[in-house]
């Protein structure tokens, strides 16, 4: 064996296992939010995570250090019974520059990895503008609600919001009074 694939093997090794551990405890998701803070009035918030159980943070501290991006926080300390910690990297640039590149290059092996492409599909429609339009949101969301088991947590429904993009659409006007002969 030659030394560059020597030095190669490490890397290889570490990303091959990160591909592992994501395929069993992390997630690709696309939150929806509605928000008056923009045009369309529903914004879309990609993130990647990996939790693991606190005792074991040494896992997400080495994930975070090879992406070289994101954060580490408790998760949902609000149930007294958790006792988990997620690394969490929400940066579009880091998902499209570090994150996306990681999984093409260590794919994972299960069904999450249909999940994956249309994250990466989703982070690169964003990355050229689609969410800022209607047409574009329509198709981002559409993705989003068909990943994670078709979204069946999700506090909205897809045809709800598509409903809400198309009635925006309409322009209110005053009704139109016929003029009196």
């Amino acid at each position: 064996m030659s030394a560059d694939n020597q030095q190669e093997r490490p890397e290889q090794l570490r990303g091959s296992y990160i591909a592992g551990f994501v395929d069993g405890e992390g997630s690709f998701h696309i939150a929806v939010q509605k928000t008056l803070n923009v045009n369309v009035g529903w914004q879309v918030i990609p993130e990647f995570h990996v939790s693991q159980n606190e005792n074991r943070t040494a896992v997400l501290e080495m994930i975070r250090d090879t992406f070289d991006c994101g954060y580490i926080k408790p998760n949902h300390r609000a149930r007294t019974n958790d006792r988990t910690n997620v690394f969490v990297v929400r940066n579009h640039l880091d998902l499209l520059n570090k994150v996306v590149p990681f999984f093409r290059r260590y794919p994972l092996v299960s069904c999450k990895n249909e999940d994956f492409k249309k994250f990466a599909k989703v982070i690169e429609m964003m990355h050229v503008g689609s969410h800022l339009s209607k047409e574009g949101l329509k198709e981002i969301f559409t993705i989003a609600f068909s990943m994670n088991n078709n979204g069946h947590y999700r506090k909205w429904r897809l045809v709800d919001i598509l409903n809400a993009l198309d009635s925006s659409e309409t322009i209110c006007q005053n009704p139109v009074v016929a003029d009196k002969i």
